[in-house]
């Protein structure tokens, strides 16, 4: 089954001298309980592509199906119907994050907008959804100012979990974090995939960051896809010379997948 399916996509932003093409003409598939990665530098063209599937870009050109269906988002209940199908989670958390709200509040706002839940379900939630993410349940009762930016961008990922969506899309979620706390999410990441058979699409411009969770990697540049290919083939044998500028750029890795 194909969760994601992004056909001929093209986003258009308005610039100085009209519009300018921010992803074009881009396609993607995720089949189910995989993970496509999505590297490029800053300005490429990747937060437009996961803003036009979560329905907050207007989509100019193209198809995005979610599950086989045509994501169009015309009404209020388009939306809601869309936020319990895909969830994403931002390099910033504080804006998933109510300041007034405690960790425990925002997963239960989350997990109850599209699941009934009695009191025994809600009392376990949390709990589970924080020991999920790598975080300790006493957490439930602070609020975000009195987190890390690591234990805020964990809190952010139980919330978009709580939902339950079918797909989830993490873009630049480490990209703010200092680098052991970065290796630790990434870890989390995996242990996630492997604990709930996660589709997820998994932005970034780190490229060791995008291939270390990745089945599939998709490089993209100037709105769009060069290369892609699955992510063991892509770091042995990059075919594209922007891919293999990506490559020289860091140490090597050794293949994860084939």
């Amino acid at each position: 089954m194909t969760v994601l399916q992004l056909s001929d996509l093209t986003v258009r932003h308005h610039g100085p001298r009209g519009p300018v093409a921010a992803v074009d003409g881009v396609s993607l598939e995720i089949p189910a309980g995989t993970t496509l990665g999505l590297v490029g530098e800053s300005g490429s063209g990747k937060s437009s592509l996961a803003r036009a599937i979560v329905g907050l870009t207007p989509v100019h050109g193209g198809r995005v199906l979610l599950d086989g269906r045509e994501v169009r988002v015309r009404t209020i209940g388009d939306r809601r119907r869309l936020g319990r199908l895909v969830q994403i989670v931002l390099q910033d958390p504080d804006t998933a994050l109510d300041p007034r709200m405690t960790v425990r509040g925002t997963l239960l706002e989350a997990a109850t907008a599209f699941h009934r839940l009695d009191r025994r379900a809600r009392a376990e939630r949390v709990p589970a959804l924080l020991e999920l993410v790598g975080l300790d349940p006493r957490f439930a009762d602070r609020l975000p100012r009195q987190l890390s930016g690591g234990q805020r961008q964990r809190t952010a990922i139980a919330r978009a979990l709580a939902v339950e969506p079918d797909l989830l899309i993490a873009d630049e979620i480490t990209s703010a974090l200092d680098v052991s706390v970065q290796a630790s999410v990434l870890n989390t990441i995996r242990d996630l995939q492997r604990r709930l058979g996660l589709s997820m699409l998994f932005i970034g411009h780190n490229l060791p960051a995008v291939c270390h969770v990745s089945d599939t990697v998709a490089v993209m540049r100037h709105g769009r896809i060069v290369e892609t290919a699955p992510t063991g083939v892509l770091l042995r044998a990059p075919q594209h010379p922007y891919t293999r500028t990506l490559l020289d750029s860091v140490p090597r890795l050794p293949s994860r997948r084939s």
